[in-house]
């Protein structure tokens, strides 16, 4: 009996995990198929593109991947930015068939790039992508998507040049705005998002599509003046290498590591998201391989570079998907779709196409976060704005080039900055703390304890070394010697080293001796090879900083 309750227990698991997993398929599914039209137009490729790609990234990430929540496929923020490169590459006038070639090598060099840094253990690169210059990256990336779509909307062509120039385009064509297109796309912007308003869970992007296709036909929208996709050939995924030349391999490689920076930091932080909310753990390393997999595997089926799906991937959680196999169910439906159903999307209009992308990206405009920012942290509040600016003036990687560069900024900006605190010995008790946060810590006479506040190397050991001697400064003639505080600092490089020895030299020359405490393993070795060892006083190294205190302390006075 037992064994019989717990098999039909075992069972049961078994048929719901299942059915979860089918129900988040079908909703990436109803999600994937309209959005793979929408993404494939965003790239400059034709919508067949999208379907060859689908099932086979979706296949490749859920057998490499180790996410169970993450759905990898084509994204606005990957399709705009395969975009702009290809632009730089095949010219903007190159047209859908001309940039397929171009999108898909682009692809393959995107997830070589991943791939590679994956095997070399570089996945800890993402981040050093500062949040502020992500934010503001995206929100710019959301503000030049719209304006492109919205001239799609409005039936009217899109204009050439950054985001202001575009919009000014579209303003001042108002008065060809075409009713038509405009009552049609205005009509799927409001239904989209009272739909999702209203019925989160329902596939609202599916929904319109369908909408769109009826009313199409039966109101004959193509003889009223409203472009619609046009013929969509049946989809099946053959492999096929890039045939491009050379120099437009070369030409691609630069843009190949921007793009998949965004992609693979817009993926691994939608897996860690999901992760840290299941008690789940991922590897930086491990999905970096995973999604660079996905895009090699895109490009070699003339598709174009993709990215893991904040939308897809809820939309999939919420419908009960538990494991991987959402992804292995949704790539055999989108196989289906594109092998028998595109010629249904032949009347599909463009300006429910473009109402559809910009939902789609309106989540990527941030406005709280940026305030926040704002109110809290005004440097960082620049740096999202500087990277959004940066978009809107010069163009997607441009922008992303500016991102990156502030990131580094700020990381060296905060790495650079060190804090050199004066220690004493807390009420009761044989710790020390900082001074200023407890005053009533005791110091010895004579005795200056000072302790960098984070891990000293060569950007920040300089100020240090002089903030070490503003503080003896400070102390006047009665100091006799000061005490660093090592234990913060886990290794000493060459150029630390040579430093400290610079500051035993200013020291002594005021008669002030140095000593060194806490000095972790791997610290200490280093410093027996450097020739600082043999220039220290014997006796200024020390276990902790009690015992350099009670090396240093006054003996006591003799009794009468």
């Amino acid at each position: 009996m037992g064994g019989s309750g717990t098999g039909a227990r075992r069972a049961a698991l078994r048929d719901g995990w299942s059915r979860g997993d089918v129900a988040g398929a079908l909703t990436v599914w109803a999600l994937l198929v309209p959005e793979c039209v929408a993404y494939a137009q965003i790239a400059g490729v034709p919508p067949q593109n999208a379907f060859y790609a689908a099932p086979v990234v979706l296949l490749v990430y859920a057998l490499l991947g180790r996410s169970r929540f993450l759905v990898v496929g084509a994204t606005s923020a990957a399709a705009v930015l395969s975009a702009a490169t290809v632009a730089t590459v095949a010219g903007p006038g190159a047209g859908p068939e001309g940039a397929v070639g171009v999108s898909a090598a682009l692809a393959v060099l995107t997830g070589a790039v991943l791939v590679g840094a994956g095997l070399a253990r570089l996945g800890f690169v993402t981040n050093f992508l500062a949040e502020p210059a992500l934010v503001g990256f995206l929100s710019g990336t959301a503000l030049t998507i719209i304006v492109r779509q919205a001239a799609k909307v409005v039936g009217v062509p899109g204009g050439e040049g950054d985001f202001f120039e575009r919009a000014w385009s579209l303003l001042r064509r108002a008065p060809d705005w075409s009713p038509a297109a405009l009552a049609v796309g205005a009509g799927a912007l409001v239904l989209l998002l009272v739909l999702e308003r209203l019925g989160p869970r329902l596939p609202a992007s599916l929904v319109v599509l369908a909408l769109g296709l009826v009313v199409s036909a039966g109101a004959d929208l193509a003889g009223h003046g409203v472009e619609v996709v046009g013929p969509v050939p049946a989809a099946l995924p053959v492999p096929h290498l890039p045939a491009i030349p050379a120099e437009d391999w070369a030409a691609l490689a630069g843009g190949a590591f921007g793009v998949a920076l965004v992609v693979f930091a817009e993926s691994f932080s939608i897996a860690d998201r999901f992760a840290r909310t299941h008690g789940d753990e991922v590897d930086a390393d491990r999905e970096m391989i995973a999604v660079g997999a996905s895009n090699v595997a895109a490009g070699l089926v003339r598709g174009f570079a993709v990215s893991g799906s904040t939308s897809r991937s809820a939309a999939a959680e919420a419908a009960g998907s538990t494991s991987r196999l959402t992804s292995l169910v949704a790539a055999v439906l989108v196989l289906l779709t594109g092998a028998f159903l595109t010629p249904l999307f032949t009347d599909l209009p463009e300006p429910v196409l473009g109402a559809i992308v910009i939902v789609a990206v309106l989540g990527f405009l941030r406005p709280a976060e940026l305030l926040r920012y704002r109110r809290l942290d005004r440097p960082s509040f620049w740096v999202a704005m500087t990277a959004l600016v940066g978009v809107l003036l010069f163009d997607l990687l441009p922008g992303l080039f500016l991102a990156v560069v502030l990131s580094l900024v700020l990381f060296v900006a905060s790495a650079g900055a060190v804090h050199v605190s004066v220690l004493g010995r807390l009420p009761g008790s044989p710790l020390y703390g900082d001074v200023e946060q407890h005053p009533g810590a005791a110091t010895v006479p004579g005795v200056l304890v000072v302790r960098p506040d984070g891990a000293l190397f060569f950007g920040n050991v300089d100020r240090a070394r002089r903030a070490v001697r503003a503080r003896v400064a400070a102390g006047g003639p009665a100091v006799r010697a000061v005490v660093l505080d090592l234990g913060a600092s886990y290794r000493l490089g060459v150029q630390v080293l040579d430093t400290l020895d610079e500051l035993r030299e200013e020291l002594a020359a005021g008669s002030v001796a140095l000593h060194l405490a806490r000095l972790r393993a791997r610290a200490g070795s280093e410093l027996d090879r450097h020739r600082l060892a043999g220039r220290l006083a014997p006796g200024t190294r020390h276990a902790s900083v009690e015992d350099a205190v009670t090396a240093l302390a006054p003996p006591p006075a003799d009794g009468p």
